[in-house]
């Protein structure tokens, strides 16, 4: 599966566990919209993905991906600690440039 070069580097620092490598993705004005929040910018991001990390301990793995005028959508095997682990959420990734400007993670 190929995958544009942001939402490649999202998935393998969110495995990784690398808060740095995975905020070097966003646009410095990015948003994430997850579990019905929104996190703008990137200390709110980091804020966000540190918290999941410490709460679910999860691992994201891409299974599908479609793109097109409105985003990339990625639907991934998520296993962590939480009901129902594994689950397949889906991400869809809105791009500016070479950087993720908005992230929706959703069922």
């Amino acid at each position: 599966m190929q995958l544009p070069q942001a939402i490649q580097a999202y998935f393998e620092a969110d495995r990784d566990n690398n808060c740095e490598a995975l905020l070097d993705c966003f646009a410095a004005n990015a948003a994430v919209h997850d579990e019905g929040r929104a996190h703008s910018g990137h200390h709110a991001i980091s804020g966000w993905w540190e918290w999941a990390k410490a709460r679910y301990r999860h691992v994201a793995e891409p299974l599908e991906a479609v793109s097109d005028e409105h985003g990339t959508k990625v639907i991934a095997q998520v296993t962590g600690a939480f009901p129902g682990s594994p689950a397949n959420l889906t991400y869809v990734f809105h791009l500016a440039g070479d950087k993720i400007a908005a992230l929706e993670i959703g069922a």
